[in-house]
């Protein structure tokens, strides 16, 4: 009797990775592969990576060589290294790691499974190492970029039952000079509205009540002469759905249409992440971003006008090439004008193949002074978003529990306004919606009490809430 092979995928990155490692996992379920729980147990072992900062792609390749070890206790264990850094170093990876396998791209993964049967029978076939060699079998690099690649028509195995992402764009056509996305996931790639749709309802059908829409750009996703507003509008109104998110829209895209839908749907979230990246319109025209600070400011005040209890998050980059002081401070007078509910504050990272990288060497900041530009940021925004959350102690919330809290006997649950909530409570309500009072916030997440604890927690079904 043939042994079923076991996969595990281990994902590094973004929400859009997340999704990818999902998309791996149904791939290879279909085709026969059980799913492990650790590399330990698996035959073949994927590591999904991101390319987006350098930090990033040096801790992936110390976790490559870690891995390396379970192919001398397992020879015939394949290796792979997936997704972004897998697209951007290719054959660099394969010649730097030559235990690693297999090097893919975001856009091979439909070939995953044949690719590593073909990886297999070359292990088959080759012949015993000699000593001191550094490997045994063939290296498949699968680095072709493919325009018409959405992954439409393939199941993601779903290891939530809380939330689901739902991929409805691959891809991007902007070319900001600081992001690499482009070069690594290829242009903008849609899918259709009725598979989007198709697939909300079997997430509805299995319990699943909140989804989030993802794409690089999502709110500029079109398709068969729909625009992102209508279909938000029809998932809002799916079966079974009470919560919908989306992310990450691009400030250009978010037009008045959209923000209608958002304000008169039910189960659209009080939800908003709006990238800026900086406050200073030079910078802003050197990262190729196509808007203005005073633009996204009329576009952040559209958007509060429209839905008051609005909770808005950003994305900053601080010491761009070329940044002055003078600029860096433009940035920090942003923050404290648009008071941010939360900002994922970043130092700027070259990236190879990125215009950016070819600016005048002299025009890059000096590490320290990068840093203490960041640190300044985190300060602000940290400062910004505990004044915040202060001022919502005693709001009565809705909450999603999600899992369970570090502290043993308590739940995390999250708001419509993506507020994190940790209250008592019994890890059997994961998946299913309480109501919580907010008694007090450590500045960035809050501590709740159960309203009516004594009667059941609503289940997964019903109105939005």
């Amino acid at each position: 009797m043939t042994r079923t092979l076991r996969a595990y995928v281990e994902t590094y990155g973004c929400q859009m990775n997340i999704s990818d490692g999902e998309l791996m996992e149904g791939i290879l379920e279909s085709e026969g592969y059980a799913i492990a729980s650790s590399p330990e147990e698996a035959d073949v072992v994927l590591v999904n990576t991101c390319a987006i900062r350098e930090h990033a792609e040096q801790r992936v390749l110390g976790r490559v060589a870690q891995l390396k070890g379970l192919k001398t206790e397992n020879p015939k264990l394949l290796l792979g290294v997936t997704g972004c850094m897998a697209q951007r170093m290719g054959d660099d990876l394969a010649r730097k790691a030559p235990w690693v396998d297999l090097v893919m791209g975001p856009d091979g993964y439909r070939s995953l499974p044949t690719v590593l049967d073909r990886l297999r029978r070359g292990y088959a076939d080759a012949p015993a190492p000699r000593p001191r060699s550094r490997r045994r079998g063939p290296q498949l690099t699968v680095l072709d970029l493919d325009t018409g690649e959405n992954y439409q028509g393939l199941e993601q195995r779903r290891t939530s039952g809380v939330s689901a992402w739902v991929p409805i764009q691959r891809g991007c056509d902007h070319r900001c000079t600081f992001c690499i996305v482009p070069y690594v996931r290829g242009p903008e790639k849609n899918r259709g509205p009725r598979e989007v749709l198709g697939e909300i309802a079997s997430i509805a059908a299995g319990g699943v009540t909140e989804v989030t829409l993802l794409g690089q750009t999502v709110n500029s996703w079109e398709a068969d002469g729909w625009s992102f507003a209508e279909l938000l509008r029809q998932v809002a109104r799916a079966p079974g759905i009470r919560r919908v998110r989306f992310t990450s829209p691009h400030p250009n895209d978010l037009t008045e249409e959209l923000v209608e839908v958002m304000a008169e749907e039910p189960a659209v979230c009080e939800q908003l992440h709006l990238p800026a990246q900086s406050g200073s319109n030079r910078t802003l025209r050197r990262m190729l971003r196509r808007y203005t600070v005073e633009t996204f400011l009329e576009k952040v005040e559209m958007a509060r006008r429209a839905i008051p209890d609005l909770a808005l998050s950003t994305d900053i980059i601080v010491a761009f090439p070329g940044e002055t002081h003078g600029e860096f401070e433009d940035t920090l007078e942003l923050m404290r004008s648009v008071r941010f509910d939360d900002a994922f504050t970043y130092r700027y990272s070259p990236r190879d193949g990125t215009p950016a990288t070819r600016l005048p060497d002299e025009q890059f900041i000096a590490p320290d002074v990068a840093q203490a530009r960041l640190e300044e940021l985190i300060s602000v925004a940290r400062g910004i978003q505990s004044e915040i959350n202060h001022g919502e102690v005693g709001r009565v919330e809705k909450v999603l529990i999600e899992k369970a809290a570090r502290d043993a006997g308590h739940i995390l649950g999250r708001t419509r306004r993506n507020k994190v909530v940790a209250f008592p409570g019994e890890i059997e309500a994961i998946g299913r919606y309480g109501t919580v009072t907010l008694p007090s916030t450590t500045g960035a997440t809050f501590r709740g009490e159960r309203v009516d604890a004594a009667r059941p927690l609503a289940v997964g079904s019903g109105a939005a809430v």
